[in-house]
Order: C-alpha cells, then sequence, then structure tokens
C-alpha cells in the first residue's frame, strides 16, 4: 500500500458539495482523505462544488494539485446538485470509481481502499457502502443498532427493508463508492431538496448488487447547522413526496429489467 498520489493511472473522484455554512470543515475531511492509502497504480482527485456563490468557501479550499475547485451559480440547488454537476469534472479514462464525502465529514481510516478492493474483486458490484458513525459536537460515536453483516447487498434488498423499516436504508448512503459509468447511466443524484442520496442508493440497488463494509468507513459529523437536522427536513408532506418518488423510480428501474452488469 502506498499513500496516494496524482501520478496514477487509475482514479478515483471523491465529489463534495459544500456551502459557506459547512465550509469551516473542509479542512478535516482533507485531512482524512490525505491520511487514504491506496494500492500502487491508484489515486485520488478531490472535485470541491460549491453550492451558491459566495466568498467564504474558496479561502478554506486546500491548495493541493489534487483539489479541484468549482465556484457555484449565484442560486443554490441543494447538495444533489451540486453533487451532479461535479460529476462533469469526473471525466477521463483514468476515473474509474466515485466516492461521496461531505463537507463535513471525515472518512475513516482504510475506507478508500476497502470500497476499491471490493468492487475490484467482484465486476458483478455496482457499489459498496460502509457502518457510519454518528460523530457528535463532543467528539464522541454513537453506532447505528443493526448494521448488516458484512457482505454482498443483493438487488432489491434496500427498496425491501426501506420500505419495511419507516423508510430509512440498512446501510448509510453518505459512505456511497460507485462505479462511475453506472452513476452516470442513472443521472447522478435525484432533484430533490432532500433525500437525494437515498434516492441515488435505491435506484442503484434497483439495477445492481452491492456491497457493504462492517469496518467504520465514515464519521458523519452531527452539528447544528446540519442541512437534515433543521425544521424544514422533516416537514410532513414534503418528506411524503419524497419518499414516494423515491420508491417509484427505483421500482420503475427495476420493472424495466435493466440490470448492472
Amino acid at each position: 500500500m502506498t499513500a496516494v498520489t496524482d501520478e496514477t493511472g487509475r482514479v478515483i473522484v471523491v465529489v463534495t458539495a459544500v456551502h459557506a455554512p459547512s465550509a469551516p470543515f473542509l479542512a478535516d475531511a482533507y485531512a482524512s482523505l490525505c491520511a487514504q492509502e491506496l494500492p500502487e497504480g491508484w489515486g485520488w482527485r478531490w472535485v470541491v462544488q460549491e453550492d451558491g456563490r459566495g466568498d467564504a468557501v474558496a479561502p478554506l479550499v486546500p491548495d493541493d494539485e489534487r483539489v479541484l475547485f468549482r465556484p457555484g451559480r449565484p442560486r443554490p440547488g441543494g447538495p444533489g446538485v451540486a453533487r451532479t454537476l461535479a460529476l462533469a469534472h469526473a471525466t477521463g479514462e483514468d476515473v474509474r470509481y466515485v466516492k461521496i464525502l461531505d463537507a463535513d465529514d471525515r472518512l475513516a481510516p482504510g475506507a478508500l481502499a476497502r470500497d476499491l478492493a471490493a468492487l475490484e474483486a467482484d465486476s458483478g458490484l455496482g457499489w459498496a457502502t460502509s457502518r457510519v458513525l454518528d460523530w457528535l459536537p463532543d467528539g464522541s460515536t454513537v453506532g447505528f443498532p443493526g448494521d448488516p453483516d458484512e457482505g454482498p447487498v443483493e438487488r432489491g434488498a434496500v427498496l425491501d427493508f426501506w420500505r419495511a423499516g419507516g423508510f430509512r436504508a440498512q446501510v448509510h448512503p453518505a459512505s456511497l463508492f460507485v462505479r462511475r459509468d453506472l452513476l452516470l447511466a442513472l443521472g447522478g443524484w435525484m432533484a430533490l431538496p432532500a433525500s437525494e442520496d437515498t434516492g441515488l442508493l435505491l435506484a442503484l440497488n434497483a439495477v445492481s448488487r452491492g456491497w457493504f463494509s462492517a469496518e467504520v468507513g465514515l464519521l458523519y459529523r452531527k452539528w447544528e447547522g446540519q442541512v437534515t437536522g433543521q425544521s424544514e427536513h422533516g416537514d410532513p408532506v414534503e418528506r411524503e413526496s419524497r419518499m414516494a418518488v423515491v420508491e417509484a423510480r427505483a421500482r420503475a428501474l427495476a420493472a424495466s429489467g435493466w440490470s448492472f452488469p
């Protein structure tokens, strides 16, 4: 295993959406990315896509040739829109995979290598996720009860669990690692004000098998400015609509007969 560099023939593009309130956490995300080790011949590129436009984000983006900062548009579109725009820079024959990393989260040591190993070992897997810990303001962490066993996640399993479990999946969409071509074929993230990552996860599982790593892969920061912690995120009318379209898309994909690979 070697520390990642930019001089590589195969690349994992790490995609991060950021807005002004979350920009101060970019240093932590970057440190966790720099601590990753990958097999010889692999490297990462970090695409940091601003959501909205202002003066607060750019000064906090690390100065590193592996980091590409994309200024936002005047009107913010939310994290799903920002991540999908970032895919415009996940290009080139060297780019094989896309990893999601929210600006306020941290990768756990070895996360990228474990994701990569799972998908490189089985061409029938389209995506990978890992165990996630909530990272509380006091620095402590809390795990999720009922994580699945390590191993493959069969097609349709996420939708079935999500529907039966009150619209909560058994694997965490913030830890997604996905084949680039599959992500593009599905159009990136859903055009929703929230739950766009859950929508992508269900769509991926509707057409492909995935993998769950039981080792911690992500620290999911909980803080007062967190988008999912705002009161409007739980608005029952909007939530019902989000869940309905997320499910309808996944079921339509499953019924289409298309599958990966």
